[in-house]
């Protein structure tokens, strides 16, 4: 809820009313226009009445001992200043600022504000005089008001959104990848691969890290012994490595008298990382100076999260989607782990400041929590959990000032890598996880020490992190941590969708789901092993899983069963894009969903409005399966419309060609063959029929396809051109391996599904760009054929345009709809069956919606040669069509409920309810 309990818009909703304000504003050139209009049209743009929170000319004394007027006050928050046309606004911001020393010198300090905006009409400048210290942004922004919708970010202060800033992968962190992705290249083009050159990366990195960081006595003694004893040629440099792993690996006691003076400083891992021999590595002066370049940077500020970079450095991107392994970056990770544990244990840490018996009760829970992550990787969430806890346990030391009253650090620093538990199939990054914590936990030790001025260092290693290797789709994870111990499970499950799956990958999904799953991604198995692992406990569960789980037809399938679990959705981030750390980056579009087998007090969801924007914070009643406010309903497929709205089907399908063929085979053909053929054949005029798919309908991409239906044998064999193409469908379909297709071959000249209708229909594009507001739709006469790239609804009236074409429809496809990549996919069974439509409007209402779906379609004729494509850019979008869409909104919304919608989560809740209540039978 926004300010005042008026519910908060979304940004996209925010910006297109920003557009829209600005455009009003420039076009009409109110040159008599008063500043009291402009600034309550200002907050209309974020859902706000402007008299609810500020008011206009508000008496304040200034400096001089005179009374003046601030134009626009809120109490706390915001002054505004404004000019005439064309002023100059750094006269408007000093005379702000005297406002300001005015109410603290009159002790209304209280509400001095922290924002400060002036504006002429033509631009505004906003001044924030509390800048955040971790902010990029600057604390001044000054732009023209047709730019408003760029900066609207901004002014999140105004509806009330707070900014959720997650910190980025430090660069530092990216370049150690690359030298060591550069050092792996360099070995395997000398033939050392596989297993013994992974296991090599892992000891050079621990060695790397020990000798910057103190682990390793004298600093820089692994890099300085190769310096001064390896060849120049590097011919020898395996061998030296083989003589410097076996002494790790060798407790002191046991070691030979007669080691190298300068490596005698060398500790006693244990931990097994330098057990196994491996085979020797034949370097040459290339590997050699990529491993020095190598040794010359600072490992001492780098996150052992880069052990995740570095796996992703060595396979190959083949081999990364068959494994599902798309590794987070340690913004992503902070996502799950604050959401999930970390910032509920801040916020208690701040409430027990001062309180002594409260802090020893926060560090005593901090030493029994317990965090499993089942398909862990290399161990990033684990190693970035720990670090915050860590931390958190730092702070919580440094409150009770133990540092002044122990000489012993150990006994203080409780929490340890054997409370973190993991399972991975890969043995390679599972032994990476196990390095990754222990290196973690080296650098925790030296920030305690730097912190109580005491050395503090945990070796030879005697706790470990476990780490399984082993499937965990087939594993019992109650023998690896019993769940009546464990706290959170928490982590990234590989995700495959179903046509990338393997037949390993298929059997597991059978396995946990058995019949009628088939069109479940890969990483729904860890929902069901985590639903029924949690069973009866307070364990929390947050997974970053692909978007695919909470949009179309999955959402159904799979919430249907886990609900069996009573499970509960605790937060969740809507779509957003995940980054990865490491070179060949995977480009994915993920949602994080935290959950329970409890209900929660104080549910968050965190929405996006970009998927590269930052989140923002939200409290909701209850968040569903599609990541909504709104009752848990599941929305499945449908052969019937709920509402008994006209039916909708796919258009024509050609089924006439392999899918990678252009248009020089086929029933469809291009402009250029359309000239040859009529050229050769001006009879076949009548059957080349202007084709339309979702691409050219948007796009205006002209198009043409032979529809034959009705052609004379005589005409088929007249051209030779048109012959070779016909046989050419005949032979891809005999060569199928569907039954069904075979037949077809019967009738190449044919389309193999035809679908067109007889009377004027409605097309709907399957897919539309995720920045439109509206999914562009329009009527199309019967001689113009719809392919499969387009639904179809016959004899649809201007009411039906109207209704699909509303922000209530779109708003709806939007959230329950799926995604090609991040576009918008519409669908016939999820989306057009299940939209539930006005019940029983008046004449009246379908009167007001049939006319302003007309206005809609006479705003677009007024732009021939324009595109829909540009006509519906959220920027460029014409004043006209915007206002006729307005009122087309506002007609159809009549016909649901007498009071107006704000925003889509409002219109999302009311279609939920509808539904709900329309589908409650089977339900």
């Amino acid at each position: 809820m926004g300010i005042l309990g008026v519910m908060r818009l979304s940004w996209n909703e925010i910006r297109a009313n920003a557009i829209a304000f600005a455009r009003e504003w420039r076009d009409e050139k109110r040159e008599q226009a008063e500043a009291k209009t402009f600034w309550d049209e200002f907050f209309a743009v974020f859902g706000l009445r402007r008299r609810n929170v500020a008011a206009f000319e508000e008496p304040v004394k200034k400096l001089s001992g005179e009374w003046g007027h601030i134009d626009l006050f809120w109490p706390g928050t915001l002054i505004v200043e404004h000019k005439s046309r064309g002023k100059d606004l750094s006269q408007a911001n000093a005379q702000a600022m005297a406002y300001i020393r005015g109410l603290i010198d009159s002790g209304r300090v209280d509400e001095a504000p922290r924002y400060v905006i002036v504006s002429d009409f033509e631009r505004i400048a906003l001044h924030d005089l509390e800048p955040a210290q971790d902010s990029d942004a600057p604390p001044t922004l000054e732009f023209p008001l047709g730019d408003l919708h760029k900066h609207i970010h901004a002014f999140g202060f105004i509806p009330g959104y707070q900014r959720h800033p997650f910190a980025d992968q430090a660069p530092i962190n990216i370049e150690a990848a690359e030298r060591l992705g550069a050092l792996r290249d360099a070995l395997e083009r000398l033939g050392y691969v596989g297993h013994d050159l992974e296991r090599l990366l892992v000891r050079l990195l621990f060695c790397l890290f020990a000798e910057k960081t103190g682990i390793f006595d004298p600093r820089d003694a692994f890099s300085l012994y190769l310096q001064n004893h390896a060849r120049e040629d590097g011919s020898d440099v395996g061998l030296h490595l083989v003589q410097i792993f076996e002494l790790l690996d060798t407790p002191e006691v046991e070691r030979s008298p007669n080691v190298p003076d300068d490596l005698r400083g060398l500790p006693y891992v244990n931990g097994e990382l330098f057990k196994e021999r491996l085979r020797i590595a034949h370097f040459d002066r290339g590997t050699k100076d990529a491993l020095h370049r190598c040794a010359r940077f600072d490992w001492s500020a780098i996150s052992p999260a880069i052990f995740g970079a570095l796996f992703q450095s060595v396979l190959d991107e083949k081999e990364r989607r068959r494994i599902g392994a798309h590794y987070t970056s340690e913004r992503n990770i902070l996502k799950v782990v604050r959401s999930l544990f970390l910032d509920e244990l801040r916020a208690d840490f701040e409430r027990a400041h001062g309180d002594r018996r409260r802090l020893k009760d926060l560090h005593e829970r901090l030493s029994r929590l317990r965090l499993m992550d089942p398909a862990c990787g290399c161990g990033n969430f684990l190693v970035i959990s720990y670090r915050e806890l860590r931390l958190l346990e730092l702070d919580i030391l440094q409150a009770l000032d133990h540092g002044q009253q122990s000489t012993d650090i150990a006994l203080l620093a409780r929490v340890d890598v054997d409370q973190f538990f993991g399972i991975e199939i890969e043995q390679w990054p599972a032994r990476i996880a196990e390095v990754a914590m222990w290196l973690m936990d080296h650098q925790m030790n030296l920030r305690v020490a730097e912190v109580f001025g005491r050395y503090f260092v945990r070796l030879p290693l005697r706790k470990s992190p476990t780490i399984i290797c082993g499937n965990a789709l087939r594993l019992d994870w109650t023998t690896i941590l019993d769940p009546g111990k464990c706290s959170y499970v928490l982590g990234n499950p590989p995700f495959v969708g179903k046509k990338e799956q393997t037949d390993a990958q298929k059997e597991d999904l059978a396995l946990i789901w058995g019949q009628g799953a088939g069109v479940l991604d890969y990483v729904t198995c860890w929902y069901r092993k985590a639903a029924a692992y949690i069973q009866g406990t307070r364990i929390r569960v947050g997974f970053v899983s692909t978007n695919s789980i909470s949009q179309g037809e999955q959402v159904g399938v799979l919430w249907a069963r886990l609900f069996a679990y009573k499970l509960k959705i605790h937060f969740a981030h809507t779509m957003f894009a995940w980054q990865s750390e490491a070179r060949g980056r995977a480009h994915v579009h993920v949602v994080i969903i935290g959950f329970g087998a409890f209900d929660a007090n104080n549910k968050t969801l965190f929405e996006y409005d970009t998927p590269k924007s930052e989140p923002h914070a939200l409290r909701a009643k209850n968040i569903n399966p599609y990541l909504a406010d709104a009752s848990d309903v599941l929305v499945t497929k449908r052969t019937r419309q709920v509402s008994g709205a006209p039916e909708i089907s796919y258009g024509s399908m050609m089924i006439d060609k392999p899918r990678d063929a252009g248009d020089e085979e086929g029933l469809i053909i291009g402009e250029e063959e359309r000239r040859l053929l009529l050229a050769e054949c001006p009879a076949l005029k009548p059957y080349v029929r202007r084709l339309y798919g979702g691409n050219e309908y948007i796009n205006g991409v002209v198009r043409w396809c032979l529809w034959l239906a009705g052609a004379a044998p005589s005409l088929l064999r007249e051209s030779p051109r048109l012959r070779a193409r016909i046989d050419g469908v005949r032979r891809f379909r005999l060569a199928s391996g569907r039954a069904q297709t075979r037949k077809l071959a019967a009738t190449p000249m044919l389309f193999g599904e035809i679908r067109q209708p007889s009377t004027t229909y409605l097309l709907i594009p399957k897919v539309s760009s995720e920045t439109r507001r509206y999914i562009p739709i329009g009527f199309l006469k019967p001689d113009v054929i719809a392919s499969g790239s387009a639904l179809i609804v016959p004899g649809a009236s201007h009411y039906d345009f109207g209704v699909i074409s509303s922000a209530m429809h779109n708003a709806w496809m939007r959230q329950v709809g799926g995604r090609m990549e991040i576009d918008y996919q519409y669908s016939s069974q999820i989306v057009y069956n299940n939209f539930v439509w006005p019940a029983d409007p008046t004449p009246k209402q379908r009167q007001a919606v049939e006319a302003a779906a007309r206005e809609v379609l006479a705003a677009r004729k007024q732009f021939p040669a324009t595109s829909l494509a540009d006509l519906y850019d959220p920027v460029a979008m014409p004043a006209a069509l915007a206002r006729a869409h307005a009122r087309l909104d506002r007609a159809v919304e009549r016909c649901y409920r007498p009071q107006p919608f704000a925003n889509d989560r409002q219109r999302i809740e009311h279609l939920f309810g509808l539904f709900e209540k329309a589908t409650a039978p089977q339900m």
